[in-house]
Parts: structure tokens; C-alpha cells; sequence
């Protein structure tokens, strides 16, 4: 079990990252997709065989080697992979891989090498050679344009979905009821975060520095954090994945898109904004439950709404693209 220690001004400084997280996405999903079968999720099945499909190329599966030798399915990883600046952004966060300082390189490797065999080409980085940095954030763009990039909006809206659910738990309740909405894979008793079935027993002790929670789409059933404990304190835990990352047939798709013109319809974009539930816009636009309930499925259909269930409520929040659309 995890056990994270906060004080008054830790929960006051404890926040929900802004969006989706490019670089631990791209991370997360190289664990992802070397998983043991009984560890995958079914939903991402697709996403899996057609992603598999593409590094089945010699050359390509040559080029991301040491990438996904730095990412074992289970275990340990290098806390240089996710920098904190990566919340700024994916540009953000390659630059910080590529300025981490070669002391901090060798210590997070020799931690992997300890359960792990890696490849000749790990010794660069271990020294912080310019070039070797360089060609593991290259490796990381080139497995993220063909693994991360198509489905970004699907997991961007995952993302979303779940920070509206954590913005109204933050409104109803503060900072404690946004620590409490965690459960049930983890559990808040106004002074320590308990983070269940977590690999191994260790408590983070927070210091006044508050916590960054990152919802992410391809994180497994367990939340994660950083190995360093002076680093600034993150906290990444699993979303639902609202249908996994299997693309409609383009007709389906068009057909959405068609039924979604309308008066009706746009009003329900406009009243959802941050977040809003299923009986608020029957209740806001006057209309009857099973209407709000269609409209809102043809919206989602179209992937202008998340949906997701908090115990007998239906939460809808908008999409990237249904903000844009709106606006």
C-alpha cells in the first residue's frame, strides 16, 4: 500500500492536471501494450493489434528499442521519463527529458538494470550524452505519431470526462471531497491518501508541496507515482476508458454528425459546458428525461460529449471537439 501524507496546506495545494499528459500517455502505453494478456484490457484490443501491426516493421522495432526496454510491462521505470514539466506539454516535456542531468540518469537506470537486461545502448544515456538523449526523445515522437497521435482526441476526452467528474466534487466539497472522490482504489481519511493493492509499502510524505493528480488514460488498475521522493509529488491514476480507442466506421460517424443539426442539440452543448448531468439538462432546456437522454447520445456518438456514471447519475462533459464546435 501507498500512503500519502498530507498536511492542511498540502490539501489546499493538491490540483487536478489540466488535461491530458502527452508524455506519460506515451509512457504508459508502451507498459500497456507488453502486457501479459490476463493484464490487457479488452476494450483496447483493436488499438493493440493495430499499433502491434506497425512495430512489426524490423527497422522501426530496431529504432524504439532502447525506448521500449526503459518501459518493462511491470515494475520499475525511470523517473526521467515523466518530468514534471511535462504538464506544460509534449515540447515541454522532451526538453526536460533532454536536460536531465547525466547524476540523475545513471542513478534512475541503475535502479532498471536491477531487474531488467538492457540493451548496449542504454550506456550513452547513462553517461548523458547529447545524442543518446536526443535519439530517446526522437523515439519517443516517432512511437507516439503512430500509437498516441491517432486517438488522441478519444483519449483527451477520457481525460476530460473524468476532470469534470473531480471539478464537481471540488465544488460540492473542497479539496477534501476532490481527495475523496479517489475511491474506490484509494481512500481518504482527511489526513493520509491510501492507495490500494499498490506493489510495494512505502508512505510520501508530502511537505507543504502539495499534490499534482494526473488522470491518464492508459494507466493500469493501480495508480503511480515517482520512485524520488524530492521530486515535486505526483499522482497518476486510471480513468474510465469510455469505449476504448476503436474508431466507428466512417458511416456511423457521418450519420451522427448529420442528426446532430439542430436547435435542440446546440442548446445542449451550450448548457453542458463544464459539466452537467442528464436529469440538469432535461430540467434546463425543459425537456423531457428520455429526450436529454437521446440528445446526449447522439452527441456522444458524434464525440462531442463524455459520459460517465456516477453511481445512479449519467455526468456529460464536453470533448475537445465539442468545446471547439461550440465556441
Amino acid at each position: 500500500m501507498l500512503r500519502i501524507f498530507f498536511s492542511r496546506d498540502d490539501v489546499a495545494r493538491t490540483r487536478v492536471a489540466s488535461g491530458a499528459d502527452p508524455v506519460w500517455e506515451t509512457v504508459l502505453s508502451l507498459q500497456f501494450i507488453q502486457a501479459r494478456r490476463r493484464d490487457r484490457d479488452p476494450m483496447l484490443g483493436g488499438w493493440r493489434r493495430d499499433v502491434a501491426s506497425e512495430l512489426r516493421d524490423r527497422e522501426r522495432a530496431e529504432y524504439l528499442r532502447t525506448l521500449f526496454a526503459l518501459n518493462p510491462p511491470k515494475g520499475y521505470f525511470p523517473d526521467f521519463l515523466t518530468p514534471f514539466a511535462s504538464r506544460a506539454g509534449l515540447g515541454a516535456g522532451l526538453d526536460a527529458i533532454r536536460s536531465t542531468p547525466a547524476s540523475h540518469l545513471r542513478r534512475d537506470l541503475t535502479l532498471l538494470s536491477a531487474g531488467n537486461r538492457l540493451p548496449a545502448s542504454v550506456s550513452g544515456l547513462a553517461r548523458g550524452e547529447t545524442a543518446a538523449l536526443r535519439h530517446l526523445t526522437d523515439s519517443m515522437e516517432t512511437y507516439r505519431s503512430l500509437a498516441i497521435a491517432p486517438y488522441w482526441s478519444r483519449i483527451e476526452s477520457a481525460v476530460e470526462a473524468d476532470r469534470g467528474l473531480r471539478a464537481r466534487a471540488m465544488l460540492a466539497d473542497g479539496a477534501d471531497g476532490l481527495l475523496a472522490s479517489l475511491r474506490p482504489a484509494m481512500r481518504w481519511d482527511g489526513r493520509v491518501l491510501e492507495v490500494r493493492h499498490y506493489p510495494v509499502s512505502r508512505e510520501l510524505h508530502l511537505d507543504g508541496r502539495g499534490l499534482l493528480l494526473v488522470p491518464a488514460f492508459f494507466c493500469a488498475r493501480t495508480p503511480v507515482t515517482l520512485v524520488d521522493p524530492d521530486l515535486p509529488p505526483v499522482l497518476v491514476y486510471p480513468v474510465e476508458r469510455l469505449g476504448g480507442l476503436d474508431q466507428p466506421p466512417e458511416p456511423g460517424r457521418q450519420r451522427a454528425l448529420a442528426a446532430l443539426l439542430g436547435r435542440t442539440r446546440a442548446r445542449v452543448l451550450e448548457v453542458v459546458g463544464d459539466g452537467c448531468s442528464t436529469s440538469e439538462i432535461a430540467r434546463r432546456l425543459d425537456i423531457s428525461l428520455a429526450a436529454a437522454s437521446q440528445h446526449t447520445a447522439v452527441l456522444r456518438d458524434a464525440n462531442l460529449l463524455a459520459s460517465r456514471r456516477d453511481g445512479n447519475t449519467m455526468l456529460h462533459t464536453l470533448t475537445p471537439l465539442g468545446r471547439a464546435m461550440l465556441e
